[in-house]
């Protein structure tokens, strides 16, 4: 019982925080899906990574508040819809709700159909830009998420190393703990440059923090 009760006041209490959330309130009053998206605003705003005409790939997609993002980055005036500079090639497990002018893939990217797909809506372009969101499911087992998040991550550098322009750009999402120097290293050795940021939108109870490289050493 006391485990249950418990469970019901964490619950509670995250319903609470996430109710009042000023990044919730704004994601609902700007018609993003997620609150994710600030994040992304504030990682392209500090290093402006992001420019009309270039072609990005989002990794982790779904629910598609990053994507949402982008394809408003990329439309005069910044609408939602109509008009579009650039090209967004979505890719997730699960699916989401279609986001107009983005390209949505389901599927592991490692899988060779969704392999060839992407060939397809890359059309031969390189990619400026890869952004991933990419989460595992966490168990709480200290040893076991970093595990499984170090994976996601050096999935999303190994992409990036095969798609990226020479000077292109990853932003990756990983957590501070253990595993975490290794990933830093990761990136060091893959790219030129490299930035941690923790935007303001990543709760500050959340280890969650991004790691973005910037242009790929020769390989």
């Amino acid at each position: 019982m006391k485990v249950a009760t418990k469970s019901k006041k964490v619950n509670k209490a995250w319903l609470n925080d996430h109710v009042n959330d000023p990044y919730v309130k704004m994601a609902q009053k700007d018609g993003y899906r997620a609150r994710a998206a600030y994040k992304l605003k504030e990682i392209d705003e500090t290093l402006r990574l992001l420019k009309p005409g270039q072609v990005v790939v989002d990794l982790g997609a779904a629910p598609g508040a990053w994507s949402q993002y982008l394809r408003r980055r990329f439309a005069p005036a910044g609408a939602a819809v109509g008009e579009l500079h650039g090209t967004i090639i979505a890719l997730d497990i699960l699916d989401f709700e279609p986001i107009e002018g983005v390209t949505f893939l389901q599927g592991d990217f490692r899988d060779e159909a969704v392999a060839k797909a992407l060939a397809v809506a890359l059309d031969g372009h390189p990619v400026d830009v890869v952004v991933s969101d990419l989460a595992p499911n966490l168990s709480g087992i200290e040893s076991s998420d970093a595990a499984r998040v170090a994976h996601l991550v050096e999935l999303a550098v190994e992409f990036s190393t095969q798609h990226l322009r020479p000077e292109g750009a990853l932003v990756c999402k990983t957590f501070h703990g253990s595993g975490y120097s290794q990933l830093v290293k990761l990136f060091k050795d893959t790219f030129r440059t490299v930035k941690p940021i923790k935007p303001k939108a990543s709760r500050d109870k959340s280890a969650e923090t991004f790691l973005v490289g910037l242009g790929l050493k020769k390989q």
